[in-house]
């Protein structure tokens, strides 16, 4: 009698702490130029989002106008998104998180939507310190009008057609440390490794954390004479440090040589490691870390990794003395004032 044998059992895909797979955390399938530094992001945040067992039903995504603003379509589609009016992802995103302080927002944006017409919002946003993580993906061009300089080109820095730019640059990393902002730091969409680490150390942050992420745009700055192109940045970029993160679920044994590391507790108890490379660079210093990005200008480097980093200072949620229950699951006996209240309040008026 023929016998047969039962099929190999099929590999199960690889699940996270919360049991979901790497393909939960993907969206749409990306119609952005191919080799676009953005797209590289996406992966980025994925990977990120999903080594956290950060859950996608908790984030929502805000973004504006351009390149960038499309790209939340690309990663987590299980989560909630918001597509706001050029330049206003900030203040979009600052009622989501006051209405429902316990999701995690995510605010995508551009150098055009942050740099230019959205810069008051970007401001005001930073000196605030809201929870949520702001990443520029930051190209230093406007990618949809066809690639003219936006804000954060550099000064000399060359378009496809010959013309020099003779601005100088609003470098949004000074900017937002000294506004206010308590996690700031820049990397490039090529360094894979950096930027995640950023990316899941931003997810254990308890306050604004803004990345400006140098993203090279394929079609329209990634020749020669431009300062934000992919050879550009691999010859000019300066490490800070090199960066190590462990979640505070996993057991933190990671060691170095005494005297080169620089450990920072998260709000939610995970370890940020800075291993020093060159220099003795302390991140909780704010004097010290805008001087260093200037003098990166100078010396026509683009400096990368962990640029400011403050976890004692409060949020926008504690300063305005916040309950801990979201507002939108609130009932309407507690959110309205009673007739009384409204009566007393015009008596006192008259």
């Amino acid at each position: 009698m023929a016998t047969t044998t039962a099929p190999p059992p099929q590999p199960q895909p690889k699940t996270n702490r919360i049991g979901l797979t790497v393909l939960d955390y993907r969206g749409g399938k990306t119609t952005l130029c191919a080799g676009c530094g953005h797209n590289a992001i996406s992966e980025r945040i994925i990977d990120a989002f999903y080594e956290m067992g950060v859950a996608p039903e908790r984030v929502i995504k805000v973004s504006g106008i351009g390149c960038s603003s499309k790209s939340p379509a690309y990663f987590m589609g299980r989560s909630h998104s918001f597509n706001s009016v050029h330049g206003r992802m900030p203040s979009v995103t600052t009622g989501a998180v006051l209405a429902n302080s316990k999701i995690v927002a995510l605010g995508v944006s551009g150098d055009g939507d942050s740099a230019s017409i959205g810069i008051g919002q970007f401001v005001h946003l930073m000196r605030r310190n809201l929870p949520m993580i702001y990443i520029i993906e930051d190209n230093g061009v406007y990618g949809l009008t066809k690639g003219q300089f936006s804000a954060t080109a550099d000064l000399g820095s060359k378009l496809k057609t010959g013309v020099i730019n003779d601005l100088p640059p609003i470098d949004t990393c000074a900017l937002a440390i000294m506004l206010g902002a308590t996690f700031v730091g820049r990397s490039f969409s090529g360094d894979k490794r950096q930027l995640q680490h950023m990316l899941k150390a931003a997810l254990a942050h308890r306050g604004t954390v803004m990345l400006d992420v140098i993203s090279p745009c394929t079609t329209f700055n990634d020749h020669e004479g431009s300062t934000k192109s992919y050879k550009f940045v691999k010859d000019h970029e300066e490490p800070l440090h090199d960066l190590n993160f462990v979640p505070h679920f996993n057991e933190i044994d990671v060691e170095y040589d005494p005297g080169t590391c620089l450990n920072v507790t998260m709000h939610d108890g995970s370890s940020l490691r800075l291993r020093k490379l060159e220099e003795d660079y302390d991140p909780t210093n704010k004097t010290e870390a805008v001087k260093r990005v200037m003098e990166s200008h100078d010396a026509d480097e683009v400096l990368t990794g962990v640029l400011y980093l403050n976890t004692t200072a409060p949020n926008f949620i504690d300063m305005i003395n916040m309950t801990d229950q979201p507002l939108a699951t609130l009932p309407e006996s507690v959110t309205r004032p009673s007739r009384a209240v409204l009566d007393e309040c015009m008596e006192a008026l008259r």
